[in-house]
């Protein structure tokens, strides 16, 4: 029973991750129709960005203080983050109003391989250690109960709740503020939002700065965990099968999802992996995405589409 709890609580952890990368694919999608392929150049852009400018500024201002250093990095980084939301609008999005929903896909695919090879170009290849003094030291729980207790670790344990806090105030903002609810008007109609007066193009710059720093922030977390390279943006992709679990439209459908994705891979490498050779995780998420867009295609917590002749 113990071994079933670690994993399971392992699982969950590795959930509320996939569940806040998801979160980056629902806010947009929510906001402008279009599905942001490039979430995972995101996170990785964002990631390699802290990474950098955490080496940087200490190099040139002579800071001493590691925290310090670290918060003036996560700023900066958020301000470039912000400002690629700028130009995405500007350059790509703005030209794109009310398009097929293939180009906007064709965009956001450019748009990832540009900032995978632009990131590289500006911040280098090598893999970087990204330390922002997250505890590393496992620990032992319910020992008291279980022989030998429960090991859990740390880092992944603060990580989870940075995950759940960010996730929480995203869906509290959603859900409770008047650019929430502005930005859900947009993702009913756009049309019909520009002619209550809502301004499209800020709130579809609103909505990339917010999904800048939910991918920043996810970054920050996998780069400590595994370190700063470049396949980070394939761990960020594992968000795909989490939004088509949930939903694509929907907030909730995102956590759920991420949470039934990250146990479900825990328990089969676990309890099935062994049986076929290992290397389940790899394509478990996806093969359990497939069932649901042969079974139900809107996700568990989206809306389905009916359409009227």
């Amino acid at each position: 029973m113990g071994a079933f709890l670690e994993t399971l609580i392992g699982g969950l952890m590795t959930g509320m991750l996939y569940s806040l990368v998801a979160l980056g694919f629902v806010l947009i999608f929510k906001a402008s129709g279009v599905f942001n392929f490039a979430q995972g150049a995101m996170v990785l852009f964002a990631a390699l960005a802290m990474a950098r400018f955490a080496t940087w500024i200490p190099k040139f201002t002579g800071l001493e203080s590691k925290l310090l250093a670290n918060l003036l990095a996560f700023i900066v980084a958020l301000l470039v983050m912000i400002l690629v939301a700028w130009l995405v609008e500007r350059l790509v999005l703005g030209k794109l109003v009310n398009q097929e929903g293939i180009t906007l896909l064709m965009a956001t695919l450019g748009i990832s391989y540009f900032m995978d090879g632009f990131g590289q170009t500006v911040f280098g290849s090598d893999i970087y250690k990204l330390d922002i003094g997250m505890p590393k030291e496992p620990m032992f729980l319910l020992d008291k109960m279980f022989q030998g207790g429960i090991l859990v670790n740390q880092e992944d344990l603060v990580a989870t709740v940075i995950a759940a806090a960010l996730v929480a105030l995203l869906s509290a903002f959603f859900q409770y503020t008047g650019t929430g609810r502005a930005l859900r008007a947009v993702a009913d109609d756009h049309q019909a939002a520009q002619s209550i007066g809502i301004p499209l193009n800020r709130i579809w710059v609103i909505v990339w700065s917010v999904a800048g720093f939910v991918a920043l922030v996810a970054g920050i977390i996998w780069g400590s965990k595994l370190g700063v390279q470049f396949s980070l943006s394939l761990v960020a992709l594992k968000a795909l099968p989490v939004v088509i679990l949930g939903g694509l439209t929907s907030v909730p459908g995102a956590i759920i999802g991420g949470l039934i994705i990250g146990v479900g891979e825990k328990l089969s490498e676990v309890y099935i992996g062994p049986r076929f050779g290992g290397g389940i995780e790899i394509w478990f998420a996806y093969v359990l995405a497939l069932i649901f867009l042969l079974v139900r295609p809107q996700g568990l917590f989206g809306e389905k589409i009916i359409d009227r002749v």
